[in-house]
């Protein structure tokens, strides 16, 4: 079973895949008159077919942990990975992790830097437009015309910012990545004897990397 957390446009667009593809899969949000629900009506979740779940991040926690999903869209506007981590472990944002992380980022790499504040950064090999709808994330950005070295996930990598983990979110087609669910119970493996750390989640073209740390 997949999972889909944000019931709005991109869950749609989710959504609809996986019903295309004949997957079963769980839509979590908030709102019971989400645009899924108005515009699809899915019955109620049961662990036999899936459904539509009100619900959020604890919600998403225990059935990422309960049924091994293949895979996770993260179509809420959120970042999916840090907010799992604030839930399952004492973690709270780590204010001065901005400084920690801008130290790291060599200036080639600050050319895509998008925003910073409240312990997380953003980047983007597309910074000041509109991505067209559908992209296919080719090697050379359609809208900027810039050619990528390598995808953002790839470079956050090399960065090798020390106690952190990149989530890659891949692309399942143009327009639409998840983050396959091993990767996030790997994460959780990994983060529980950690005091603090950098998170990031990111596809070819986009990042986002942010700083928890232990509560005192």
């Amino acid at each position: 079973m997949d999972i889909v957390f944000g019931g709005g446009r991109y869950g749609l667009k989710a959504t609809e895949w996986l019903m295309k593809m004949d997957r079963k899969f769980v839509v979590i949000d908030k709102d019971e008159n989400c645009l899924v629900m108005k515009t699809l009506s899915l019955p109620a979740f049961s662990m036999e077919s899936g459904g539509f779940l009100k619900g959020g991040i604890k919600e998403a926690l225990y059935l990422i942990e309960s049924i091994n999903p293949e895979y996770i869209f993260p179509t809420a506007p959120i970042h999916l990975s840090a907010s799992l981590l604030l839930e399952k472990m004492q973690l709270k944002p780590w204010d001065q992790g901005l400084k920690f992380i801008l130290q790291y980022l060599p200036e080639d790499v600050k050319e895509f830097l998008i925003s910073s504040g409240k312990g997380s950064v953003v980047l983007s090999y597309n910074k000041n437009d509109s991505c067209i709808e559908n992209c296919s994330a080719p090697d050379v950005c359609p809208v900027t015309k810039l050619k990528k070295t390598l995808p953002m996930h790839e470079l956050i990598k090399l960065i090798k910012i020390p106690d952190s983990f990149v989530v890659e979110s891949k692309y399942l087609k143009p327009g639409l990545g998840a983050i396959e669910g091993t990767t996030i119970l790997k994460l959780l493996k990994w983060a529980e004897d950690k005091k603090r750390i950098v998170i990031a989640t990111a596809c070819r073209c986009h990042g986002i990397l942010t700083a928890l740390e232990k509560q005192a």
